[in-house]
């Protein structure tokens, strides 16, 4: 068991969580994450550590489907029974000179701990938050604290500048000093678009994947990408990649392979948490119903 030190909301359904683990905290690097499960037959999520000291670990986590909005039901004082990790590759921390880092979303805490790891080499770091709206722009402090310069872009304008990470990005590397390095981390779209940008000015880009994973170890294959041809697995040969070798095309396809059945998973959680009294085995079998009704 994995006890909560803390638990509290960022953003609407974004949970930051500090879990006591001593030994994947003294051994973590950054851009390396952990596979959790909120209890014994739950399936198995990714989840980026975001920061450590000591003895914790801090994950931030998106309720989107059924078990990450199960995680972000625990509160400090509970524990998370099973966090397997540190795994995936850590990130490449060398001195480039000047590093665009941008997080969109999510991916602001993904990006994080590398970004702070890139500053503590003697990089300059630029980073650029991207949201929807205001309400939705998360660790904005802790990206200001390790980062020379922070852009914030809204979607609607709500914050910041109105327009999306690569409008800012255009701006930057357009100008008379070119960035050495950019780091996107975000939804499938956003790292695409931020490719298509730094593409043709030659700029070394790395994206960091999240596709399905179930054991984290090479061994299911589930979370097979595609990257210069070759196909690899985003938990040991990732999870961060040259951006321009990425197929995204067929890392969007596979990762939407289980959207019906994740829809389906989320529409019983949410139907049970309304009326619990209602049983699990006609919510999956609605003809058990439908036979008890028939006249006999």
């Amino acid at each position: 068991m994995f006890p909560i030190v803390e638990a509290r909301w960022l953003a609407p359904e974004v949970k930051l969580f500090r879990l006591r683990a001593p030994q994947i905290a003294r051994k973590r690097q950054a851009g390396q994450f952990v596979i959790v499960r909120v209890h014994d037959h739950g399936e198995r999520i990714p989840l980026t550590i975001a920061d450590s000291d000591g003895d914790t670990i801090t994950i931030i986590v998106q309720g989107v489907g059924k078990t990450t909005r199960l995680l972000n039901s625990l509160e400090t004082g509970q524990a998370v029974p099973d966090v397997v990790g540190p795994l995936g590759r850590p990130s490449e921390i060398n001195y480039f000179g000047t590093v665009v880092v941008i997080g969109g979303g999510l991916g602001t805490a993904i990006a994080y701990p590398t970004a702070k790891a890139l500053k503590f080499v003697g990089n300059r770091v630029l980073s650029i938050i991207g949201a929807r709206t205001r309400g939705l722009v998360i660790l904005e402090q802790e990206m200001r604290a390790i980062s020379d310069e922070v852009f914030v872009t809204t979607d609607d304008g709500s914050y910041g500048e109105k327009g999306f990470v690569t409008d800012r990005l255009r701006t930057l590397v357009s100008g008379d000093s070119p960035p050495d390095l950019v780091l996107a981390i975000g939804p499938i779209p956003m790292m695409r678009a931020v490719a298509e940008v730094t593409r043709p000015r030659g700029i070394k880009t790395v994206v960091s994947l999240n596709p399905i994973m179930v054991d984290g170890t090479g061994m299911c294959g589930g979370c097979r990408v595609v990257v210069g041809g070759k196909a690899l697995f985003a938990c040991v040969d990732g999870p961060e990649f040259d951006a321009h070798q990425v197929d995204f095309q067929i890392l969007a396809t596979r990762n939407a392979m289980y959207r019906e059945a994740e829809q389906r998973a989320l529409a019983e959680l949410q139907a049970h948490a309304a009326d619990p009294h209602v049983c699990r085995l006609t919510q999956s079998h609605p003809e058990i119903l439908r036979s008890a009704d028939s006249p006999t």
